[in-house]
């Protein structure tokens, strides 16, 4: 299916939320801060929100009438996080869709305009992204950023592969791909999305930081124990290995990386296995 685009729309910006009453102000503010000389949409869709998140969008949208061009979307009923992010990615009629979910923010006011202007005078690059504050809404403090991992600024799929290193708030990405079928099935979205859009070309990540990733313990991911992020994120490689178009060496990564997780996999139950029976020897 041949994507139809806005012809006035340069970026869409992406924002997904659910129960984000008191995070979502802030994203909005974010968006609308924004300095550009393109025309951008912001497309939020809420998950059905049992807080008052629908509430303070409302209230934002009308603080904003001339600002941004704005498409609200309630769904009727709970989704689940990636039956609605699709249908969000699904709204996106500009050239380059930036993410940022509603318990994320910018900071930056000139963001966009660098990185499309990136993306328009570099057409061998598929996806730019930047270093973000990580900030713990249980202690009210900023800290270091240890959820990933440190790149060269040019990197492409063999590197992306490995594992994720782009902050969702940080990317901004070609709207020239099509969402499949399994979509909806895979466990990391925004990972998957990386590595189904980037089409062979390369990736580019800018040194300032323009931006805010939250950690609260309300999140989805951060609910789970390392165990079971482990085995959500095996699931997730074990899909793309399955439905990706991929080249050997990617494949090969990715082999490796189910492999690898495997074993340690099997260590750590063993370890947990001898510890118990230990406890009860002695």
């Amino acid at each position: 299916m041949v994507k139809s685009f806005k012809k006035d729309i340069v970026v869409s910006i992406c924002m997904i939320t659910y129960n984000h009453e008191a995070y979502i102000k802030q994203a909005i503010e974010g968006v609308c801060i924004q300095q550009t000389n393109f025309k951008v949409e912001l497309i939020i869709a809420d998950d059905c929100s049992t807080d008052q998140t629908e509430k303070v969008i409302r209230e934002e949208i009308k603080k904003h009438p001339d600002t941004i061009s704005v498409k609200y979307t309630r769904q009727r009923k709970n989704l689940g996080m990636m039956p609605n992010f699709i249908a969000a990615l699904q709204q996106c009629t500009g050239k380059y869709i930036a993410l940022c979910e509603g318990d994320d923010y910018w900071t930056d006011p000139l963001k966009l305009q660098k990185q499309v202007d990136f993306l328009e005078a570099n057409p061998e690059f598929s996806i730019c992204f930047h270093p973000v504050k990580i900030f713990n809404q249980n202690t009210l403090a900023y800290e270091k950023d240890t959820i990933t991992r440190d790149v060269d600024e040019i990197t492409d799929v063999h590197e992306l592969c490995k594992g994720n290193y782009i902050h969702t708030p940080s990317v901004v990405l070609r709207n020239d791909f099509t969402i499949p079928s399994w979509f909806d099935k895979v466990h990391l979205g925004d990972w998957s999305l990386y590595m189904l859009s980037i089409k062979g070309k390369k990736i580019f990540k800018f040194r300032e930081e323009m931006g805010v990733y939250r950690l609260h313990s309300q999140s989805i991911w951060s609910k789970h124990d390392q165990e079971k992020r482990n085995s959500l994120t095996q699931e997730n490689v074990r899909m793309l290995l399955k439905n990706l178009k991929s080249n050997t060496t990617v494949k090969n990564i990715l082999k490796r990386r189910i492999q690898k997780k495997g074993i340690k996999h099997l260590v750590i139950k063993l370890v947990k296995k001898m510890k118990r029976f230990l406890k009860v020897q002695l």
